[in-house]
C-alpha cells in the first residue's frame, strides 16, 4: 500500500503559519503527527503531496494504485478499514470534503491536479476528526492523546518507574518508554493517560496531569506544572505552567510563565517569564488572525492563547495577548503587549517592528539547529527564502520606507 498525504488547499491556508514550513500531515496533535498516525494504523510508507517549495524536503513517492489521503484527517480503525476497501476510482467524502481516493493508474502530481479533478464514484464516510483550523489542534489534543495512547501501548508493557519519591495516581493509565527517567514528581492519570517517551525526563517537583504526552528526549523541568491536554513534542524543554497546549518539537519553554490553549511550532524559544493570555477579560469568544480570511476570524472558543510558527522567539517577560498569532522566524521583545498578529520575520514588540532580514534569520536558525546536531542545509534555506517572499505583504512597516 502506498499512501500519499495531500494538502487540501483551503485547510492548508487556514493552518498557516504552522503550514508555512511543513505539510498539513506533519502537524502534531495527540502524541503523534497525523502522518505518524497513518503509518502506525496501516503499517505503510507515507509521503506528501504538498506545496512546490516544500516538496524537496517532503517528496511524494508515486506508485500505481496509490491512496491519496487528506493530510488533515486523523485516522481511526473504522476509517482505515474503509480506506483500505476502496477500489480504483472510488473516493471517500465528509460533508463535501475529500477524505481519500484510490487513484488506480492515475497519478496526481500536484495539489492543484487533485483539487481540480472531478470524482464520480463517491462514498460518504462516518464523521472524522479533521484539523481544519489552528485552534482545533489544542481543542482536539486531549482526545487524540487518548486514541494515540491506545494504539502505541496496545499489547506492550510499560517500563517501571523505579523512583520511590514519585507519586502515582491512576498508574494503570501511565506508560513509560525505555530510557525515560522520573524523579520525585507527581503523575496523575485519573483524568486521562500519561505517555512518557523514550529517553524523556520528568524532573524533581514536576506535577503532571493527564491527558499528557512527552515525546522522545524531551524534559519537563524542575517544578513544571503540566495541567492536562498537553503534548510536548520530541527534543524539547518545558517548564512553568502549561495547559491545553501542543509543542511540536525542538522547542524550549524552559522557565516560569504560563502557556495555555496554545500551539508552538519547531525551533521556538520562549524567554523566561513569557506569559500568554488565553481568556479575555469580558469572557467573549476569541478572534484570531486568519491567513485564509485575510483578517481576524472568530474561533468560537472562549479560551485561545498563542499560535507561533517555527523558529520564532520571545524575550524575557514577554506578554502575549489573547489570541495572538506569530509567524515564522519572528523575534518579540520589550515591555507592553505586542500586536496580536505578528508577521513572519518581524523584529520588535509593542514599540514597533522592523524586518528581521533573511541573512540574519538564517544565521540564527543555523546556530539553533546545530546545537541539536541538525543540519540547516540548502533545502532549509530555500524554504525560508520562499517564506520570506510569501510573507512580505504582511510586513506593512516596510511599505513606509
Amino acid at each position: 500500500m502506498n499512501i500519499i498525504l495531500f494538502d487540501e488547499p483551503v485547510i492548508r491556508q487556514s493552518l498557516l503559519p504552522l503550514t508555512f514550513t511543513r505539510p498539513v500531515a506533519c502537524i502534531r496533535v495527540g502524541i503523534m503527527t497525523v502522518a505518524e498516525k497513518w503509518q502506525k494504523y496501516t503499517d505503510a510508507s507515507v509521503s506528501y503531496l504538498t506545496q512546490s517549495y516544500l516538496q524537496q524536503k517532503f517528496p511524494a513517492q508515486f506508485q500505481t494504485s496509490s491512496l491519496y489521503i487528506n493530510g488533515a484527517v486523523c485516522p481511526d480503525p473504522q476509517l482505515v478499514q474503509q480506506v483500505k476497501s476502496l477500489q480504483a476510482g472510488e473516493s471517500l467524502w465528509q460533508d463535501g470534503l475529500l477524505v481519500a481516493v484510490h487513484a488506480g493508474e492515475r497519478e496526481f502530481k500536484t495539489v492543484e491536479d487533485l483539487a481540480n479533478h472531478t470524482f464520480e464514484l463517491k462514498q460518504e464516510c462516518q464523521p472524522q476528526t479533521i484539523i481544519q483550523e489552528v485552534w482545533e489542534i489544542f481543542v482536539q489534543n486531549g482526545e487524540q492523546i487518548r486514541s494515540d495512547y491506545k494504539v502505541l501501548t496496545e499489547g506492550r508493557e510499560s517500563q517501571p518507574i523505579g523512583d520511590k519519591y514519585t507519586m502515582l495516581y491512576g498508574e494503570e493509565n501511565i506508560f513509560i518508554e525505555e530510557g525515560a527517567k522520573i524523579r520525585a514528581a507527581i503523575l496523575n492519570a485519573e483524568s486521562g493517560p500519561i505517555y512518557i517517551g523514550k529517553n524523556a525526563q520528568i524532573h524533581e517537583g514536576a506535577v503532571v496531569k493527564g491527558p499528557f504526552a512527552i515525546c522522545e528526549s524531551s524534559n519537563v523541568n524542575v517544578g513544571g506544572k503540566m495541567r492536562g491536554d498537553v503534548t510536548i513534542g520530541p527534543f524539547s524543554k518545558v517548564g512553568g505552567e502549561v495547559a491545553a497546549s501542543v509543542i511540536f518539537g525542538y522547542t524550549n519553554k524552559g522557565h516560569e510563565g504560563y502557556l495555555g490553549n496554545s500551539v508552538l511550532g519547531e525551533w521556538c524559544n520562549l524567554g523566561a517569564d513569557t506569559n500568554t493570555s488565553n481568556l479575555k477579560n469580558n469572557y467573549a469568544e476569541v478572534k484570531i488572525w486568519s491567513y485564509a480570511k485575510g483578517g481576524f476570524k472568530n474561533t468560537g472558543q472562549q479560551f485561545c492563547g498563542l499560535i507561533m510558527g517555527d523558529h520564532s522567539k520571545s524575550g524575557i517577560n514577554t506578554m502575549f495577548n489573547t489570541g495572538t498569532v506569530v509567524g515564522v522566524s519572528a523575534n518579540i521583545f520589550g515591555a507592553g503587549y505586542p500586536r496580536n498578529f505578528i508577521p513572519s520575520f518581524a523584529w520588535g514588540g509593542a514599540a514597533g517592528f522592523e524586518t528581521f532580514q533573511l541573512r540574519k534569520a538564517n544565521e540564527v536558525a543555523e546556530k539553533v539547529m546545530e546545537r541539536r546536531s541538525v543540519a540547516y542545509d540548502e533545502t532549509e534555506r530555500a524554504i525560508m527564502a520562499d517564506i520570506f517572499e510569501q510573507t512580505r505583504e504582511y510586513r506593512v512597516w516596510d511599505r513606509k520606507v
